[in-house]
């Protein structure tokens, strides 16, 4: 077994959250569908969310700028999947679900657990991926108190009954 190998099966064995990327702006519309997101501080609040640059949508994000981490709650399992169909057009995913803007302009998943309004405001490079670094512009809570994870390559809901504090 390869070490790269390895390294895939090792990291199906780390629970993810599951996010829908989405971004608007002068390249257009797009989005994906990503476990590679995690925050980096809160002074100033900024998340990092990692592209494979060989995605259909790469050279989007990058130019338009913008970007919303959308957290998918358990019964947005069918969501994900769309948004992770490379055989689907851009325009064709945004036709499910509720979705608006705040900020930055990138479209942002009304029903998602949390949803967190970002400008890219930088990129490294590393491996097959881009590393983006993103400032957050707004953020929006549900009260959805169940999230979508990702672990040993299904999907799973967590969560308890629980009320958002503001």
């Amino acid at each position: 077994m390869t070490l790269q190998t390895e390294f895939r099966n090792g990291m199906a064995q780390l629970g993810s959250a599951v996010s829908v990327i989405t971004t608007d702006g002068p390249a257009g519309k797009f989005g994906f569908t990503a476990s590679a997101v995690c925050s980096v501080t809160d002074q100033p609040p900024t998340l990092l969310v990692c592209m494979n640059r060989n995605s259909f949508a790469h050279d989007a994000f990058k130019h338009n700028g913008v970007l919303c981490v959308n957290v998918l709650s358990g019964g947005h399992q069918a969501l994900s999947g769309i948004f992770a169909d490379a055989s689907l057009r851009s325009g064709q995913r945004f036709q499910y679900d509720d979705w608006r803007v705040m900020a930055t302009g990138a479209p942002v998943l009304w029903s998602a657990v949390s949803s967190f309004d970002c400008l890219i405001d930088t990129c490294h490079e590393v491996g097959s991926h881009s590393v983006f670094y993103c400032r957050v512009q707004a953020v929006r809570l549900s009260e959805q108190p169940r999230g979508l994870v990702y672990f040993n390559r299904r999907y799973h809901t967590v969560g308890d009954d629980i009320t958002v504090k503001a």
